[in-house]
């Protein structure tokens, strides 16, 4: 035995509580800013007082709360070398135009008698290229309720499209940080993950627009004014040499992903392809970068500064900047230290045997599949409105149920397809949220006012719960032959 005592709920639930108050006070005090450091070190402190109780209340040895910690740390090394590699992946890309292409063609879309399905699918192409909702809705979103306003549209329905699109795509995107985060706390393949999602983000997105559809002929829409929109789309054509060409880049990935390459192969094959490309069709650009210099030094330290540092460009436009100048490997550095944090404190959880007091209350519960991810679900809604943070929404549910999810027989894809399904989307309807208060501010519309429009947030988690009540799409494993089957 490694602990002389096994602890009670009431000790179990210290860490937790500890861990909310400190992320709740982080929010008060940081705002957006809590995840740039505050809630790494609250994830720390919390661990630490939690190792603290295991060693002097429970009896447990620190070599062996040390060992759980490594263990849960060297479980998520996989997802951390994927992150640098897409914070790579998403600077290329940019360089190169594949980004800026995607943007441009989808702003194109944009038409008066459609616009809330337009806008939901355009925000929904960006997002995806990016790998960032809040980018989104922070970008192309505010020129989208600019021109929404100008139409007559209510602010609350365009934010909703906004917020719907930009979620979809997010969660779909290989380079968004929470679509690595869940598989990364799951133990689960990225492309796998992604695939799985298609299952309830695919019929979410699908109604979504629908409905935006029939509510956009609901209105009586004036004549556009496509100034904003015309302005980006010059600002973007005068920077870039956008082409169909420019997406080869995604269609690799695409055709890697479809063969089943692992992620991080296909992914440094698509930073590679990325860089081919810049070197093709933005010479142009890359000299104007350079002050004019075109030497192969000068256009090895550019790409090479762009892998670790991100893009930056002064386009003219701060809309256009703030879209564009991202990506690197330094720009993952705070969801890299996030993830190490959330090991951290999981292992301690682990080692101390309260991780697996609190789950096991939760699961008297639960009676099969369908309560299992129902709870899943559940504890990543309380987490939202509760600790404010849409990654600890997804890393403390995910450490908590992973196990359960192994003794029923349930594929671990199962989990972090429900972690997304409720962690990623609903924290943007959480006034308190920092994903609700975020997209407030920046899109200027209250989020009691945009909620009841966020058609895919609010479908996403009820879809999820629908196919796991019926056993539908649920994959399980056969320990036996080492196969997976899915309950269609």
């Amino acid at each position: 035995m490694h602990r002389a005592k096994k602890p009670g709920l009431i000790v179990s639930l210290i860490p937790l509580t500890v861990l909310i108050f400190l992320l709740v006070l982080n929010v008060i005090i940081f705002k957006d800013d809590a995840t740039g450091g505050a809630n790494q070190i609250a994830l720390l402190t919390t661990a630490f007082i939690t190792a603290l109780i295991g060693i002097f209340h429970l009896k447990v040895p620190y070599h062996f709360i040390e060992e759980r910690i490594i263990k849960s740390i060297t479980t998520s090394l996989s997802a951390l070398i994927i992150l640098f590699v897409v914070g790579t992946l998403i600077g290329i890309w940019i360089l190169c135009g594949t980004v800026p292409a995607m943007i441009y063609f989808g702003l194109k879309l944009i038409n008066p008698s459609i616009f809330l399905p337009v806008a939901c699918v355009i925000c929904s192409i960006v997002s995806v290229s990016t790998g960032s909702s809040w980018s989104t809705s922070g970008t192309v979103g505010i020129a989208l309720i600019g021109i929404g306003e100008t139409l007559g549209l209510p602010s609350g329905a365009v934010a909703g499209a906004v917020i719907s699109g930009a979620y979809f795509g997010d969660k779909m995107s290989p380079l968004s940080d929470t679509t690595n985060l869940a598989p990364a706390v799951a133990g689960v393949n990225l492309f796998d993950h992604i695939r799985h999602m298609l299952y309830t983000s695919g019929p979410a997105i699908i109604i979504s627009i629908i409905a935006f559809t029939i509510l956009g002929f609901t209105y009586q829409t004036q004549s556009l004014n496509t100034e904003t929109v015309d302005l980006m789309l010059a600002t973007i054509d005068s920077n870039f040499d956008i082409s169909i060409w420019l997406f080869i880049p995604p269609v690799v990935v695409l055709f890697l992903v479809r063969k089943k390459v692992p992620a991080l192969p296909a992914i440094t094959i698509g930073v590679f392809i990325g860089i081919l490309t810049a070197l093709i069709f933005q010479r142009d650009m890359m000299t104007t970068l350079l002050g004019g210099n075109t030497d192969i030094k000068s256009f090895y330290t550019l790409i090479t500064k762009v892998t670790y540092e991100g893009f930056v460009i002064d386009s003219g436009d701060e809309t256009i900047n703030s879209l564009l100048n991202r990506g690197g490997m330094s720009g993952m550095l705070s969801t890299v230290w996030l993830i190490f944090s959330a090991m951290v404190f999981g292992g301690t959880l682990d080692a101390t045997g309260m991780l697996e007091r609190v789950s096991r209350s939760i699961l008297k519960l639960v009676r099969g599949t369908g309560s299992l991810i129902g709870a899943t679900l559940g504890s990543c809604i309380v987490l939202n409105a509760t600790a404010s943070d849409q990654y600890l929404a997804i890393v403390v549910p995910g450490k908590m149920f992973s196990k359960a999810f192994d003794k029923y027989g349930l594929d671990r894809r199962n989990l972090s397809r429900a972690l997304e399904d409720s962690g990623t989307v609903t924290s943007v309807l959480i006034p308190w949220n920092s994903g609700g208060a975020y997209n407030s501010a920046t899109l200027g519309v209250p989020t009691l006012t945009y909620l009841p429009y966020c058609f895919f947030n609010i479908l996403s988690p009820v879809i999820s719960l629908f196919l796991a009540t019926m056993n539908w799409t649920i994959i399980k494993k056969i320990e036996e032959s080492n196969e997976e089957v899915t309950e269609e």
